[in-house]
């Protein structure tokens, strides 16, 4: 699904990555952790082409095995989540027209796109499937967290994508709102699709997920199966505090300690 070779790059005029490898396949389910500043962000803006690789001999970023991605098409196979298309989303958008948005690449509702019958029939439908059928006439900005972050999950879910790739999904939820975020990734996995989840919590690892990848001022730390990663001792080096690391259920906690 992805795959970085010896990838740099840069945000602005900050170098994030340095030779940079990492490869996903398809219909892995990863979780890349990392503290704030690690280049979690950063990597999936170099996905989702908000960013571009440095171009140079022996390195190479390919998404399904092509260096050369249409967009249009990568949206048939990515969907997106994020908190800065939250914050960037058109305030007087409704709830159906930002899962219709989600058909057209666009960020909010604009006279010139005009949706099918088959695409508002698809949009109610995703409306439903993460709980939010009521919200459709709703106004974008009138809306908690918590909703405006599963309409931006129905926007990527029309295209019925193979993998799903959220950053920091549960940020910025209350406790309810991030348990039924969590919820809907783990019924998007029953039905064997890949995702990839960036986040510095643990507790956002839903069990399903099943390997992760620990990244640390645009290195990679760590890469393998969750439960060989997700340990005391990997977790204190990360985050440079003595941490105690308990898993029940598939769920991981962390305590000081």
């Amino acid at each position: 699904m992805i795959e970085f070779k010896n990838v740099t790059a840069f945000q602005q005029q900050h170098q994030v990555f340095d030779g940079f490898s990492l490869h996903i396949g398809e219909q892995e389910r990863v979780a890349i952790l990392g503290p704030n500043g690690a280049g979690k962000s950063t990597l999936l803006k170099l996905v989702t082409r908000e960013i571009y690789p440095v171009v140079r001999d022996g390195s190479h970023l390919k998404l399904f095995g092509d260096e050369t991605v249409n967009l249009w098409a990568l949206r048939a196979k990515l969907g997106f989540v994020s908190q800065d298309l939250q914050e960037d989303y058109t305030p007087y958008t409704t709830g159906l027209e930002v899962v219709l948005s989600g058909f057209f690449g666009a960020i909010g509702a604009h006279g010139h796109l005009q949706p099918t019958s088959e695409q508002i029939a698809k949009a109610h439908a995703m409306l439903e499937v993460v709980e939010m059928a009521d919200y459709a006439e709703r106004m974008f900005q009138r809306l908690s967290t918590g909703q405006k972050r599963r309409l931006l999950l129905a926007r990527a879910l029309v295209h019925e994508p193979r993998a799903l790739i959220l950053d920091e999904p549960a940020n910025g939820l209350d406790m309810g709102a991030s348990l039924g975020m969590l919820a809907l990734m783990r019924k998007f996995c029953g039905q064997g699709r890949g995702m990839i989840v960036t986040t510095h919590h643990i507790d956002e690892i839903i069990p399903e997920i099943d390997r992760v990848v620990l990244i640390a001022q645009g290195k990679l730390v760590a890469d393998g199966p969750k439960a060989e990663v997700i340990t005391s001792e990997n977790l204190s080096r990360l985050y440079h505090t003595p941490l105690r690391i308990t898993e029940q259920g598939g769920w991981y906690r962390c305590w000081h300690a």
